[in-house]
């Protein structure tokens, strides 16, 4: 059973699963697929084509698959993908992608955006991301698995945010951050690695002791990536966490943070 408030508008083209709670005056267009036991809030606007996957909580004023700001733009039938168990806190704008990229704005599962955060057209957001107030992603921006971005960080276009990474309130990202770093500043700057995230996680004392010798030969050794990473290796081959680092930097196409 569904609870649709009278004062909601509903295209008769938007597919709603069960046990849907749908809010006052919050509208809901054609394409919109919305899975079972979603809460979207009261005046949400949702448009399509947009699909929402189960258990997701959508605060009131938020904006979800809107038009992307992107001037080249034709109104070409792009989409937006959520997956299961996010919370997308009140005024937060999400938008569809460009047919200059593949089309799609895709986030995962288990995320928390906070208030007034935005996220662009063509963004990839992983799983168990947060958000903090205000924090925006340009166009094409990758967010890993386990990220966190404080309050007003800004992402420039193209950027990848590896995993488990922790941006600190205000940082201005204009390059690729590797995966485990803690960034702050403007322009970012790395900070060593986010051993108290790691901590959290279940990475174990010999795991953060080798991603701290890691980041050592990236930041501190006056390496090139491409000098690091064969030392990189060597302690990938003995501790498998730091794979994900080298695979960060080479994926790296706007350069890392230094």
């Amino acid at each position: 059973m569904s609870l649709i408030h009278p004062t909601a508008i509903i295209d008769p083209a938007a597919e709603l699963g069960r046990d849907v709670e749908v809010g006052p005056w919050t509208w809901i267009g054609a394409g919109v697929e919305i899975g079972d036991g979603c809460v979207i809030g009261s005046h949400v606007v949702i448009k399509g084509p947009t699909r929402i996957g189960r258990h997701n909580r959508i605060f009131q004023f938020a904006s979800v698959g809107e038009e992307c700001q992107d001037k080249k733009y034709r109104g070409e039938p792009t989409r937006l993908e959520i997956g299961d168990h996010n919370v997308i806190r009140e005024g937060a704008t999400l938008h569809r992608g460009t047919i200059q990229d593949q089309g799609l704005t895709r986030i995962g599962s288990h995320n928390l955006l906070m208030a007034y955060t935005h996220v662009a057209h063509d963004c990839i957001v992983g799983d168990q991301v947060i958000l903090a107030n205000n924090a925006a992603l340009a166009g094409h921006v990758q967010v890993d698995d386990f990220a966190i971005l404080g309050g007003f960080t800004a992402v420039h276009q193209f950027c990848r945010i590896g995993a488990h990474v922790m941006c600190g309130a205000g940082t201005v990202v204009l390059k690729d951050i590797p995966a485990y770093v803690m960034a702050n500043g403007n322009t970012a700057k790395p900070h060593g690695i986010n051993t108290e995230g790691l901590k959290r996680r279940g990475f174990s004392a010999e795991a953060l002791t080798q991603l701290k010798r890691a980041y050592k030969i990236v930041y501190r050794q006056g390496l090139t990536r491409e000098q690091a990473l064969p030392e990189l290796q060597a302690l990938a081959d003995k501790e498998p966490a730091v794979q994900l680092l080298i695979e960060s930097l080479q994926q790296s196409s706007r350069g890392i943070i230094r």
